[in-house]
């Protein structure tokens, strides 16, 4: 990693940080593992708890790219529900986001049924190997490219 981490600061800033570069797509890639285990495992608790349809949920769990922290450069993925109102079974409306907190945390009349951490528990090995030989990929590409770049040009 610490030499990942060396070329990544070698290579000219227009290639690297243009729009998120390889960095930006090895995270995205990470995140999508991420977020269809995490569907799957919410499937797989509402089934459980027969909750019903849970279709409206699940297609509102996504993966976006997010803002760096105030006062720091980088790249941020996000694994999240997106706010969506709905009818539920009981006729009532609630909201994806709302659906998603009560199966992952439950409440007081509710058990919690966990989807995300199980996910990121199951899975966090794989997708942080996953997303280190997408990023070596990525940049073994890009030094090989400006090689040919500049070797054209001598």
């Amino acid at each position: 990693m610490d030499g990942l981490l060396a070329t990544l600061q070698a290579l000219p800033p227009e290639v690297v940080s243009k729009r998120g570069g390889p960095v930006k797509l090895a995270l995205a890639k990470g995140a999508r593992m991420l977020r269809d285990q995490a569907k799957e495992n919410f499937r797989r608790s509402a089934a459980v708890g027969g909750a019903g349809s849970t279709d409206t949920t699940v297609n509102n769990i996504i993966a976006s790219r997010g803002k760096a922290p105030t006062g720091t450069k980088g790249e941020r993925q996000l694994v999240r529900v997106k706010r969506k109102v709905f009818v539920n079974a009981k006729g009532a409306r609630t909201t994806t986001l709302r659906a998603a907190q009560l199966m992952e945390w439950g409440s007081a009349l509710q058990p919690a049924r966990p989807w995300l951490r199980p996910a990121f528990q199951r899975r966090g090995s794989q997708i942080i190997d996953t997303m280190t030989e997408d990023l070596l990929k990525r940049v073994e590409l890009i030094t090989k490219r400006l090689a040919a770049k500049n070797g054209g040009k001598r």
